[in-house]
């Protein structure tokens, strides 16, 4: 294996990481308006991501970085193309955590509903808009012959990708609604596995129509596999999460989530982004890497600055490891501390 393989690997495991956190992110965000019956149930919810759902968005920074530095020709290609669904991300990122530090500067219920909403939408766009930007660069887009995207938005608004958004709300949701059921206790909790309990069924006919789809078309004996093991892993999920058991099932969410990422990618290699135009068009790990020299230095930097990052992220976790509830949030308090947490 060339380190081209290895930083293609990398990448892949930067958005693993992206989904298995930001993913119950967004799944709280979408939930906030469906679980909470007041605004101390809303200060409930957004307490249990407010450490770290900043921290969690930096896995993000890091796989468009590395896209950046390691395959420069895919990332053109890929930002240009998209430019239009990225950009209404990045929107939906920012009016997302402005929503988190500023709805509690003002003691007021109108001034709280907009940055709720605020929270709901720019959960929803992002959970949303991955899956259709993933679906769209494992079934092609249109690249001619300089590597340049030929579409426009419509032509990544396909039923296929269409899909894809769907499922991964959908399992952005159920994710978050077990890291609820997890960090909150006494009725947020019933609340939320019970809405985990509906969700989860759709979540499962989803993923399954989506993945098949995905390997009928591309995929290769050990997508398939990998397809298999994850839909497995998505009921046990459902089954642990009926059963009360919500750290299994937030656990197995997470793993399904990895195993569909390492899938897609599975079924991309050794393409980074295939040409609906002609095979020839094709970006490969080959054609659109950077240099030995410029992979050589991302290597030891990587090895020197990972632990430190995955250790102080852990650190963090640990430190906000308990459960909270009603009576864990402070009356009549409601301006937001530096670290998101609103008390």
């Amino acid at each position: 294996m060339g380190l081209p393989e290895f930083w293609f690997g990398i990448i892949a495991v930067l958005w693993v990481g992206y989904f298995f956190l930001e993913g119950f992110d967004f799944g709280v965000g979408v939930l906030l308006p469906v679980l909470s019956h007041d605004e101390l149930d809303r200060r409930v919810i957004i307490n249990t991501i407010g450490p770290v759902w900043d921290g969690n968005e930096v896995w993000v920074l890091v796989a468009g970085g590395a896209t950046f530095a390691a395959f420069p020709n895919w990332y053109a290609t890929l930002f240009s193309g998209f430019y239009l669904a990225l950009l209404l991300i990045l929107l939906a990122l920012i009016m997302r955590g402005v929503a988190f530090e500023y709805r509690g500067k003002r003691d007021s219920d109108r001034w709280r509903r907009w940055w709720d909403r605020a929270i709901f939408w720019g959960s929803v766009v992002p959970a949303f808009l991955w899956g259709v930007a993933f679906a769209n660069i494992v079934r092609g887009v249109p690249i001619d012959a300089d590597h340049e995207f030929t579409g426009n938005l419509l032509t990544l608004l396909n039923p296929y990708a269409l899909l894809g958004g769907v499922v991964t709300l959908a399992l952005f949701t159920l994710h978050g609604a077990y890291y609820l059921g997890l960090k909150t206790e006494g009725e947020i909790r019933a609340r939320a596995l019970r809405v985990a309990s509906q969700l989860g069924i759709f979540a499962v006919l989803g993923g399954a129509a989506f993945l098949l789809w995905t390997q009928a078309e591309h995929g290769r004996a050990l997508s398939w596999a990998l397809t298999i093991l994850a839909a497995l892993t998505l009921v046990a999920a459902v089954v642990m999460g009926g059963r009360a058991r919500e750290g299994w099932a937030f656990a197995l969410t997470g793993l399904t989530l990895a195993l569909v990422v390492v899938s897609l990618f599975a079924t991309l290699y050794p393409n980074v982004m295939p040409s609906s135009t002609s095979e020839a068009n094709n970006l490969t790990i080959t054609n659109s890497s950077s240099s030995h020299y410029t992979l050589t230095v991302m290597t030891w930097v990587a090895l020197v600055v990972t632990p430190f990052v995955l250790l102080y992220q852990g650190w963090t976790y640990w430190v906000f490891r308990r459960r909270i509830g009603r009576g864990s949030i402070p009356p009549g308090v409601h301006r937001t501390l530096p670290s998101g947490v609103v008390s």
